[in-house]
């Protein structure tokens, strides 16, 4: 069963976004970008890095670079469970 988005944020998972710079097989001096998101772990990034194995393994296009950045989207203390709610007129 996959894991909700909630859940991987509280279990301290947080956005990884990349950039992978890759040259066009044919056209070797030509550059070609691919943008990948996921949700990881920083700062080991280990689904980042699978899928840079990945590539490195089964596209024919050889990287020239990756970029990327992450961002937690929640942190410890930015999360409440909450059993109820009221609504006041």
């Amino acid at each position: 069963m996959q894991a909700t988005e909630t859940e991987l944020m509280l279990k301290g998972y947080g956005l990884t976004t990349a950039e992978f710079f890759y040259r066009m097989p044919d056209h070797i001096h030509v550059l070609n970008s691919f943008v990948w998101q996921e949700y990881d772990l920083a700062p080991d990034h280990p689904r980042l890095f699978k899928f840079v194995d990945f590539w490195q393994r089964e596209i024919d296009g050889p990287l020239h670079s990756v970029r990327f950045s992450h961002r937690k989207m929640l942190s410890d203390g930015q999360w409440r469970h909450v059993t109820g709610e009221f609504t006041l007129h």
